[in-house]
């Protein structure tokens, strides 16, 4: 369940990328972010959704965004997804999901009458100062860019 609203301080996180390199929230300070969780690399709404934004990578970069996608993948996997589809932007392995769970993305899901727990894609818009601007529960995975641009007003 999400508890963060738009207008919130972000919670801070720090997370290894897909380089093993130390990422944290605070590492893009004065950076607009489009921070998206999602759940499983190489699956056909998290590549739709993935390549979405790298498509538009050039624009969404002149718009001011930094782009962060979250995941409980291990870095292996996301080396994988970023070199089969080229990705430009880095890929968070957050497999003990702190950060989904900081960010309300890890909750329950049902599916054909069962319920788990699992990824709920999620995508935030954090402004430069670090405040929640925007957030997106029903994404729309192969047009996420024009989802983000158009509420954000920027189209």
């Amino acid at each position: 369940m999400l508890l963060l609203k738009e207008g919130d301080k972000a919670p801070c996180f720090t997370g290894l990328n897909q380089d093993n390199k130390e990422l944290k929230l605070s590492d893009f300070t004065g950076k607009k972010i489009i921070l998206y969780f999602y759940p499983k690399d190489n699956t056909p709404g998290c590549t739709a959704e993935s390549c979405n934004l790298n498509e538009n990578y050039d624009e969404l970069s002149k718009k001011g965004f930094e782009i962060i996608g979250v995941s409980p993948d291990k870095i292996t996997s996301h080396q994988k997804f970023i070199a089969k589809y080229n990705l430009a932007f880095n890929l968070i392995a957050d497999t003990e999901k702190e950060i989904l769970e900081a960010y309300g993305a890890w909750g329950e899901k049902k599916l054909y009458g069962k319920t788990y727990m699992g990824v709920l894609r999620t995508t935030f818009i954090i402004s430069e100062q670090g405040y929640i601007e925007k957030i997106f529960q029903k994404v729309k995975t192969k047009d996420h860019t024009h989802q983000i641009l158009a509420e954000m007003g920027l189209l």
